[in-house]
């Protein structure tokens, strides 16, 4: 009640500043408190403001440029204005509106028409070029530099020679860049070239015309690539701002997983040279690369993905110092990444770094030890709800995930807080791991010490402990002395149990195996301890004498009733999954071969579902429709006076479910396929065995879903059709008649078939 009240009294810059500390990601407060600020228009809140935020969002553009607007508008101000175009230049930013912003302060404050005040512009267009030049979008900035460097004044003709000079190479490095306006400075240079010599513009234009075509064809694919992941950085009104512009914190939903994938293959894309830069101009390339994945930093600041591709780029490209700057930053700013941390320790283990290995692993443990304990404040919020019996009561939370009421509220956290302790030791595995390699047994000892004591380390930490002795030291005793302080904890912990029984089996202590078996198996229901028994079981079938075999079978008959006898004795002759008896004796073989004859089309067109759809899960069955057609045309082709041989065909492919059933026969005919039978079961044909196996494997006829066509209608097409020849043409015999539309079944439709979902208009059968 009292903090209710405390927030009535708080102002609405103090709320927002509450909401900021509670949650340093909350995009919507930061952008309401930078409203509320800049309504203001106190110049030292908004300088603390900006300050804070670009801690928090460092390199985000539209607050870099909104910051430095509030220094603008006077003279007094630009003193602070250029400081602060230095350090947000200083690191290269990756936005076009950052430097036009810059060159109209240049161009401002450099107003005269003498020698140094141009070549300060100049030069400022130049450090504009060489860092933002190859965006897509610094085409105005181009344009600009070229009028620019055309508007001077000469006294000289040599002054006027360096003059074309500058602007002729400006030219070719524009029309040599994917730029959105490259058909205009294309148009432009062929201008200036012809202006000044006919012969020699035809010269120039030739040299750079395959370059050029090469930059305006990948400008086009550029534009593709890009349109999916950011809007283009257009000029901004005269004194306007952008606005503000924040990346959020993902919730690895599916169209935030696309993005990302629309952000690997750009970036893959660029790394692949596109522009076919040559080898001696690598610079030019890495540059261009590296100004990509600033970009892309910036606006998927929070995905450690994009920063690990960063890492690897930049490491492959000889950076390291760099590289290494780059998982650190990442780091900064995605603290609770496992990827990212193990890549900057791994890193730092090849720079012998290893103090600042030591710290990396403890901030994090530090990390992940906090979010475990606030998870854990929750669990236990939601089990003493469901102590006091109020299950019915909705749980009130925020993340739509999540289920509603408390009982099923208190699995998926209780679960996921299972979870979160399981990496939690992984990293401390890993972390020892790393001592082991750098500084011994005695470093990881250690560590395992501190992991065993803390709270929040699961089972595996005792697991990993006791191999990675075992394997370094050959010392079983110390392994054991570890399976069994682990037990002192996680004796409930079944594939704990099950770890240190089969750690047990293998270095051949039978003793302690067949006594922790006796131990373990009463504190477990029997279907916890199936995976026990089974590998005792296995153990005792292996290496065991025939009396400990059948005893521990009778065991399982008591413990497991329902197991049939004969699936116990089976037990007792398998070796590495030979089971000679179920697939000789019993048929599984032949029913398994069977099964997948018959599942084999519908996991072909499963597999084939699933490559053009990634969501879809489930197997392609054969369609209502097609089964209702193969019903309702049954008895058209049993009416049809087939050929004995045909309807035999038609028997022999045809599921028997699916078969109508046919009316009675004639005595004739029933002679006669009588006599067919006899005189086909007279014919002994053997096929050869590569023609027999290749047979056995095709899929049952049930599985098919495709057009059934009529083989009558084929025929006749064949011998109907006219075939060009080099001899005089015959007159083409007439059409037959077209089959009757009332009645029988309709024409056949043989265009490609399109599925059991498309329209049954155009797929007759």
């Amino acid at each position: 009640m009292e903090s209710e009240e405390l927030e009535v009294q708080l102002t609405e810059a103090e709320k927002l500043h509450l909401r900021i500390r509670q949650d340093p990601h909350d995009t919507e407060a930061w952008q309401r408190l930078i409203a509320e600020v800049e309504e203001s228009g106190n110049l030292e809140n908004i300088r603390d403001i900006y300050d804070a935020l670009l801690k928090q969002y460092p390199n985000t553009p539209s607050a870099q440029i909104r910051y430095i607007s509030h220094f603008l508008n006077n003279q007094r101000t630009f003193a602070e204005a250029e400081h602060l175009f230095k350090r947000f230049l200083k690191v290269t930013s990756p936005s076009v509106n950052m430097y036009r912003y810059y060159l109209t302060y240049i161009r401002r404050i450099n107003t005269g028409t003498d020698t140094q005040s141009r070549e300060t512009i100049r030069k400022s267009y130049e450090f504009a070029i060489n860092s933002i030049g190859s965006d897509k979008d610094s085409g105005d900035i181009w344009s600009d530099y070229i009028a620019f460097l055309n508007s001077g004044e000469n006294s000289s003709t040599w002054e006027e020679q360096q003059k074309m000079d500058m602007v002729r190479k400006a030219y070719q490095r524009a029309v040599q860049t994917p730029l959105d306006n490259i058909e205009k400075l294309w148009s432009d240079y062929e201008s200036f070239e012809v202006k000044l010599n006919r012969i020699t513009a035809k010269k120039f234009m030739s040299e750079l015309s395959p370059a050029y075509i090469q930059a305006r064809s990948v400008g086009r694919d550029l534009t593709k690539h890009v349109a999916a992941l950011y809007p283009s950085e257009a000029p901004l009104a005269a004194n306007s701002k952008p606005e503000l512009s924040l990346p959020t914190v993902p919730s690895f939903t599916i169209p935030e997983r696309q993005l990302v994938g629309k952000w690997k293959a750009y970036l893959k894309w660029e790394e692949s040279n596109p522009l076919m830069i040559e080898e001696k101009d690598k610079k030019d390339l890495h540059n261009r690369i590296q100004l990509v994945y600033r970009k892309a930093l910036v606006r998927m600041r929070f995905y450690p993905e994009i920063w690990f591709m960063a890492y690897n780029w930049t490491n492959s490209v000889g950076k390291h110092d760099e590289a290494l700057t780059v998982l650190k930053t990442g780091l900064e700013a995605n603290p609770s990444s496992f990827l990212l941390t193990f890549a900057y320790a791994e890193a730092l283990e090849i720079k012998k770094d290893y103090a600042q290995i030591h710290t990396t692993y403890t901030d994090f443990l530090q990390v992940q030890k906090v979010s475990l304990a606030k998870l854990q404040e929750r669990v236990d919020e939601e089990k003493a709800k469901l102590k006091s019996g109020d299950t019915d009561e909705i749980a009130i939370h925020t993340d739509p995930d999540l289920p509603n009421s408390t009982e099923s509220l208190f699995s998926v956290l209780n679960s996921d807080l299972e979870d979160r302790k399981k990496e939690y030791a992984l990293t401390y595995i890993i972390y020892m791991r790393f001592a082991r390699r750098a500084e011994g047994v005695k470093a990881s000892r250690s560590l395992f010490g501190k992991a065993r004591r803390d709270k929040y380390a699961s089972w595996e930490v005792y697991e990993a402990g006791a191999l990675m002795e075992y394997h370094n030291t050959q010392d079983k005793e110390v392994a054991t002395r570890i399976f069994e302080a682990g037990m002192a904890q996680h004796a409930n912990e079944k594939e704990f149990v099950l770890r240190y029984l089969t750690f047990l089996i293998s270095v051949n202590d039978e003793n302690n195996a067949r006594a922790l078996f006796e131990r373990v198996i009463p504190t477990f229901t029997a279907e916890e301890s199936r995976p026990i028994w089974e590998r005792w079981a296995r153990y005792e079938h292996q290496y065991g004498d025939l009396e400990a075999s059948q005893k521990i079978d009778k065991r399982m008959a008591e413990m497991y009733p329902n197991d049939p006898p004969i699936k116990r004795f089976a037990q007792r002759h398998i070796y590495l999954g030979l089971d000679a008896i179920a697939s000789r004796d019993i048929g599984a073989r032949v029913r398994k071969e069977s099964s997948s004859r018959g599942d084999s089309l519908a996991s072909i067109a499963s597999t084939n579902d699933r490559s053009s759809n990634s969501t879809s899960l489930l197997k392609r069955l054969p369609s209502p429709e097609h089964e209702k057609r193969r019903g309702e045309h049954g008895g058209h082709k049993r009416q049809r006076n087939l050929s004995p041989s045909r309807e035999r065909d038609r028997d022999r492919w045809d599921v028997p479910s699916r078969r109508r059933s046919p009316g009675p026969i004639p005595e004739k005919e029933r002679s006669f396929r009588r006599n067919e039978k006899e005189r086909d079961e007279e014919k002994t044909v053997t096929l050869p065995q590569a023609l027999s196996w290749f047979i056995g494997q095709l899929p049952a006829p049930s599985v098919f879903d495709g057009p059934v066509f009529r083989t009558d209608d084929l025929i006749n097409l064949f011998k109907n059709a006219v075939i060009p020849s080099t001899t005089k043409p015959r007159s083409p015999p007439p059409p037959p008649p077209p089959p009757p539309r009332s009645g029988g079944r309709p024409p056949p439709d043989y265009s490609p078939y399109q599925g059991p979902t498309a329209n049954p208009a155009r797929r007759r059968y």
